[in-house]
């Protein structure tokens, strides 16, 4: 499978998120640059989750329907053509990290996917129902991951 290119402005892959975009700070999405889209995407699926805050993901943002020609979005914006549905804190959109206090850092999945056709999903779906839902639907991805800890 082809790899889509992945990055931030704000924070490198791997590293720590900035405080501005946790919960408890602005609570604004990081901006994030995408690029090497396959010419046969339809659309581009975002989601963003935290596998270390219990036994299923927790989900943080999922946007479906991003143009293929957008090439990213800017800081607190949501993406081009893109809808939002609800994260795992109830509300549609961004909802930033926020683990308990003094656990080890807890990491966070940036994940952009290209597909040929767009996603079946449930009203209010999961992060496993996303992943199920990409099953041999995927032609392209994209990964980085940002980490976050409370003191």
């Amino acid at each position: 499978m082809a790899g889509i290119m992945l990055r931030s402005t704000a924070f490198n892959d791997h590293d720590l998120l900035p405080g501005r975009f946790a919960r408890e700070g602005e609570n604004v999405s990081p901006p994030l640059e995408w690029s090497q889209v396959p010419d046969a995407t339809e659309e581009l699926v975002l989601i963003v989750e935290d596998p270390d805050a219990g036994k299923a993901p927790f989900l943080h943002w999922l946007v479906t329907g991003i143009s293929p020609g957008s090439g990213g979005v800017a800081e607190g914006a949501v993406p081009e053509g893109g809808r939002e549905w609800p994260n795992s804190f109830g509300t549609a959109g961004w909802g930033g990290p926020h683990p308990p206090l003094h656990e080890d850092p807890h990491r966070y999945f940036f994940r952009l996917y290209a597909l040929e056709r767009p996603l079946d999903l449930p009203e209010a779906p999961q992060a496993t129902d996303v992943h199920r839902a990409l099953t041999d639907k995927e032609i392209a991805s994209g990964t980085m991951v940002g980490t976050y800890y409370r003191s």
